[in-house]
């Protein structure tokens, strides 16, 4: 089952948490230095919310399972004539991920991804990479 990604920049991390904990009903399911992510099961939701001095959306995307649900989803949008940016194997977000990267008409940023394994590591190296 694919995923909807949310990814929010938050000038106060620790009110934000908060507050999606509240809004949400549950605990974040990781936490990092600048960084906390919320599974969300009905609807199928991965909220990130990282913090910066920027506030707003940062970008939005899908999860899929495997790395061949992103190389068809670069190939179906590539050949729809969208301009596309592959990365894989790169680490964002305290995970190492396969994704491909597309703009809306209106500028906002979509990836398609599959995670392939948790990281750990400092933030400046992980968590505002997207």
């Amino acid at each position: 089952m694919n995923t909807y990604h949310l990814s929010l920049d938050v000038p106060d991390l620790e009110s934000a948490v908060a507050f999606y904990s509240e809004l949400l009903g549950i605990e974040p399911a990781k936490r990092k230095p600048g960084y906390a992510k919320f599974e969300v099961a009905d609807p199928p939701v991965a909220l990130a919310l990282q913090q910066s001095a920027h506030t707003g959306l940062s970008h939005l995307g899908i999860r899929v399972g495997s790395t061949e649900e992103v190389e068809a989803s670069s190939r179906r949008l590539h050949a729809k004539g969208l301009a596309t940016f592959d990365e894989r194997d790169t680490t964002c977000c305290y995970a190492r991920q396969d994704k491909v990267w597309v703009s809306d008409p209106a500028g906002n940023r979509w990836e398609v991804y599959t995670v392939l394994e948790d990281v750990d590591g400092d933030e400046t190296e992980h968590a505002a990479c997207c």
